[in-house]
């Protein structure tokens, strides 16, 4: 028995001694100016093992000792530093680490999810993709659209959903500052640009579900932009037959300053679409974001003080002529021809700004004031008739009469009539507090309130005469003024006991004055690594997500106010993994989750085109699930692609209306998403990208009819974007000065995507589904200039 205890003692010695064998080295990571930065990714070179710097730009690894390892620092578009460092057992080193930024030209898409791989449904995005793709008007959210679970099909807007939800479920921060996007679009066409500038972006998070608690109160997504604090002279300027953007980037002194300019003129395109039209669409955007360092003598953790700037001018008008649709079967084609008269004006304003305030309180406690403002002016005018013949085609090849109508099925008078203005006003002030202590865990709480300002006045009828008979009538008005209040803190703590395994959790508060409701709602993620010789990282997340109304929600399908709509709630459940390996002897990604969401206290909606119209009530009960797949690397070497496959069902039961469980109108199956870079072999200057998107039918139906509502599928969705671009350096060995000449091809293979349907009746009074299609194929040319 004594030789027993003796021998046990011994085991037990050798693996306390084999734990003690590792140090420490912690210390802060900066760049050139002093200024910390977060997300950088610190990683001991053919191992497993790293970490990344917090918000303070502070981090602290674990190593093992009496080894000579590389510790490598890598941060996008800064240069990669590597150090060679041997400690002895139990050493605790101090490492402070600058990064410069890299001069070389970066490639045109890279999506780095290794440098987050801990939080659950979180890609990290270079901003410099958004130049590579192929796009209508370079819209930033174009690049959104092509990840698992977010969906897009109107090439036309800047909207989208995730995982199910609706265009109105998604936060947008930069430099976490709110951002809001206008609110009486009604029509793709008619929207400007997404409020973010590409060229003005350093570094892009978005999250599909299951984000911490510090991010605010919606049901479906966060995307949160930095917008960029350069070290040196920088400039843009691109033209294309859509609009045009310039941009100007520096530092002096305390200062640092980005500052871009925005015009689209989608004239061209719209004349592809089936109504012809004398079309006047302008938008212009000017943004600004300048920091200033408040101390004279720079270090590590001077106070800095952010100020952004913004202001949005949409101007929209259009005298509609004809429209030609063919549509039906190939034994039944049918025409649908309208003769208009009317036009339709459509000026939209909108301010924002925010200031951001960063301190040090010790040196572990920094310090946030986020305040910031929007002021929106926004008018539709709409007054147009059109008198339309619904007719069955001959198609008899050879027939005297073929391709022409040979049957009028139905006549008549769609009128729409509009007068709609609103007026926003909103203001907010939040602090936020992070603490890193000691053993490598964060504490993060913060606070604060909003205000709410709506004068609405709403104008608006539409129906059809049919065969002399009024169908499909549908009035609304209303004079309102909407004023609500919100206050809202929250407390996460992050837990990293080990660098294999960290846990978040923590708790979000949220009161709303118009409607008097207290929400809570707990979070917490999970991820763990496991000491595998594959690379692979499984992650959790659930947690309550809790949305209060907004101007949208409160106001029902008539224009009535309905102060006690209550907040949308929703328990997120995710689970997936993040699988890092090499093939062909270059990096890939795979990334795998299943979710389900839970909602109740739903308010149902209806989606017009791109406008949601809510019911304002919270007679519903919903559900979200699906699987997310998703692989990236260097298919062409040098290059990035990836491959999204999003697989969905979302479906909601409405109290009341008899019929159990039905399609929510974002209920698309199945989405595909594929964007490939190519390049001629041994000239990566010579560049080709693909975008590729399939989206099956959206379910809709007869406007105003509950019994048919969502009860049919629509035509899938599918388009193929192609461009062809030549980088020229106009310095040689100069790669950070280059003319960029790119070649479009939009909607390559000509698809006729429908957006919505306009319900026609005939003689006989069966109604016909018409659909409203979008762009046909469209040739773009772009020049583009870039200096840094």
């Amino acid at each position: 028995m004594r030789s027993f205890f003796v021998t046990l003692g011994f085991i037990l010695f050798l693996a306390l001694d084999s734990q003690s064998q590792v140090s420490v080295i912690q210390g802060i990571v900066t760049d050139s100016s002093g200024i910390e930065l977060s997300d950088v990714t610190i990683r001991i070179l053919n191992t497993d093992r790293g970490t990344i710097s917090d918000d303070a730009g502070r981090y602290r690894l674990t190593v093992p000792a009496d080894s000579l390892i590389d510790l490598e620092f890598r941060y996008v578009g800064y240069s990669v530093v590597v150090e060679k460092i041997r400690l002895a057992d139990r050493q605790v080193m101090e490492l402070n680490i600058t990064l410069f930024k890299s001069t070389a030209v970066l490639s045109d898409v890279v999506i780095k999810d290794d440098e987050l791989r801990n939080e659950t449904s979180l890609t990290v995005i270079d901003p410099k993709t958004i130049q590579a793709l192929p796009s209508a008007f370079g819209d930033f959210n174009r690049i959104l659209v092509t990840l698992p679970g977010v969906v897009s099909n109107n090439e036309l807007s800047s909207s989208y959903s995730v995982r199910g939800g609706s265009f109105d479920e998604n936060l947008v921060y930069v430099n976490d500052i709110p951002i809001y996007r206008p609110f009486l679009i009604s029509n793709g066409q008619q929207e400007g640009l997404s409020f973010i500038n590409p060229d003005l972006v350093s570094a892009v998070r978005f999250s599909s579900g299951g984000w911490q608690p510090k991010y605010g109160d919606k049901l479906s997504s966060v995307l949160n932009v930095q917008y960029k604090q350069p070290e040196s002279f920088g400039a843009s300027a691109s033209l294309s037959l859509l609009g045009g953007s310039a941009h100007v980037e520096g530092a002096t002194g305390r200062v640092t300053y980005v500052a871009g300019a925005r015009h689209k003129s989608s004239r061209y395109l719209l004349n592809t679409l089936e109504t012809a039209a004398g079309y006047r669409p302008r938008f212009t955007d000017l943004q600004a974001y300048v920091t200033i360092r408040m101390d004279k003598k720079p270090r590590i953790k001077s106070p800095v003080l952010g100020i952004l700037a913004s202001y949005g001018r949409n101007r929209y008008q259009v005298r509609p002529e004809t429209r030609t649709s063919e549509f039906g079967t190939f034994n039944q084609p049918l025409r649908f021809t309208v003769a208009f008269v009317g036009r339709e004006l459509l000026e939209y304003d909108t301010y924002q700004a925010g200031l951001k305030y960063s301190s040090w309180i010790r040196d572990n406690w920094k310090s946030d004031v986020i305040v910031s403002g929007v002021k929106a002016f926004e008018r539709e005018y709409t007054n147009i008739e059109g008198g339309y013949r619904l007719c069955d085609v001959d198609n008899q090849i050879g027939s005297p009469s073929f391709n022409e109508c040979v049957t009028t099925r139905g006549i008549g008078t769609q009128f729409d009539y509009g007068r709609n203005t609103l007026t926003a006003n909103l203001f907010s002030l939040e602090t936020r507090q992070s603490i890193l202590l000691d053993n490598r865990d964060e504490l993060n709480f913060g606070a604060g309130g909003a205000y709410q300002y709506f004068d609405d006045y709403l104008n608006e009828y539409e129906f059809t005469d049919s065969s002399g008979y009024v169908v499909g009538v549908e009035q609304r008005f209303s004079d309102n003024i909407l004023e609500n209040g919100q206050l809202f803190g929250f407390v996460q703590y992050a837990w990293n006991p080990d660098p294999n395994f960290s846990m978040t959790g923590g708790i979000r508060l949220t009161y709303t004055t118009l409607n008097k409701q207290f929400l809570v709602s707990p979070r917490i993620q999970f991820s763990y690594a496991p000491d595998w010789e594959r690379d692979v990282v499984f992650k959790l997340a659930t947690g309550m997500y809790q949305q209060p109304p907004f101007y949208r929600e409160f106001r029902a399908l008539d224009g009535s106010i309905n102060s006690q709509v209550e907040a949308q709630s929703s328990l997120h459940l995710i689970g997936g993994m993040d699988y890092s390996f090499q093939w062909w002897g270059r990096p890939f990604s795979f990334i795998a989750e299943a979710y389900y969401k839970h909602l109740w206290n739903v308010n149902p909606y209806d989606v017009d085109n791109v406008k949601t119209r809510y019911y304002a009530t919270n007679d519903a009960r919903a559900f979200a699930t699906g699987v997310d797949l998703r692989v990236s690397g260097e298919f062409i070497p040098g290059t990035q692609s990836w491959f999204s496959l999003g697989i969905l069902k979302t479906m909601e039961d409405v109290a009341g209306d008899g019929r159990g469980y039905i399609r929510r109108p974002t209920d698309q199956r199945i989405n595909v998403a594929i964007q490939f870079e190519d390049h001629i072999p041994n000239d990566p200057r010579t560049r080709v990208n693909l975008n590729l998107f399939f989206g099956s039918g959206l379910p809709f139906g007869p406007p105003g009819n509950i019994e048919y509502r969502n009860v049919f599928d629509g035509e899938s969705y599918r388009r193929i974007d192609i461009g062809f671009t030549r980088l020229i350096y106009l310095k040689k060995g100069r790669e950070d000065e280059q003319l960029q000449i790119s070649v479009e091809v939009l909607n390559l293979l000509g698809s006729d995507n429908p957006i919505s349907y306009l319900f026609i009746s005939d003689y006989d009074g069966n109604q016909f589904a018409v659909p409203n299609s979008l762009s046909a194929r469209f040739l773009n040319l772009r020049l583009s200039l870039r200096l840094f």
